[in-house]
């Protein structure tokens, strides 16, 4: 069973969430909270799998709710956005914060339900408008500027310091890197590369350790800004 904390101040949308992940029959919401201040305590109290939250509420938002949860330790749980704002900014804002993923709330509940369900699992996914927003924006984004501290590795700064990041991978790695900034899955990446999927996810968690990394996501963001796609 996936266990789902929701994070949105409006009570209707937890309401229709909470009817529309119940009926998937492997998704438990067992938490809810209306604002982003409530998170870290009802994370620490219901230790759910994912949490499904929102952007903008008042007192805390989702950007500062997921910073708060990924400085806690132990990498879980996973953090998906779900919202109706999809600018540059909120996209990656979110995904540097160490957001999972990023949906919009007019997504079809089946595909919310799949993307709750591949969150969990280390799968990822986005929205085709935020990813368009992502490919976007870190392929116009200038190089950055020399500053007295480095960029931290979740941050990449400018191309040069993406593909020295990119350099400490060995040649499997650096494939699977690629492979999943092109959106495909543990089983399509092992098909086209010949390996298991066990030996999939140990590349990816190796990448992950490797490069300082929270999620998927943010090798995507890596390869994207090395210009290596």
């Amino acid at each position: 069973m996936i266990r789902v904390l929701l994070v949105d101040d409006d009570a209707l949308v937890r309401a229709g969430l909470r009817m529309m992940l119940a009926s998937a029959g492997d998704i438990e919401v067992v938490g809810e909270a209306q604002d982003g201040d409530e998170v870290v305590e009802l994370v620490e109290r219901y230790d759910p799998d994912l949490v499904l939250m929102d952007i903008r509420m008042p007192t805390v938002d989702g950007l500062e709710a997921t910073r708060l949860l990924r400085a806690r330790p132990g990498g879980r749980p996973e953090i998906l956005m779900l919202t109706t704002f999809t600018t540059d900014d909120y996209v990656l804002r979110a995904l540097r914060a160490g957001a999972a993923g990023f949906l919009l709330k007019h997504t079809r509940p089946e595909t919310i339900i799949d993307a709750v369900r591949r969150t969990s699992a280390g799968e990822p996914v986005m929205s085709p408008e935020a990813l368009r927003h992502l490919v976007d924006a870190v392929a116009h984004q200038p190089p950055a500027q020399d500053s007295p501290a480095p960029p931290p590795a979740h941050d990449p700064g400018g191309a040069d310091d993406a593909r020295r990041q990119l350099g400490l991978l060995g040649d499997r790695e650096r494939e699977v890197a690629l492979a999943v900034a092109d959106g495909r899955t543990n089983a399509q990446i092992a098909a086209d590369l010949y390996m298991s999927v066990p030996t999939v996810k140990s590349h990816v968690s190796h990448i992950l350790t490797k490069l300082g990394l929270n999620n998927r996501v943010q090798i995507a963001l890596l390869v994207y800004r090395s210009g290596s796609l």
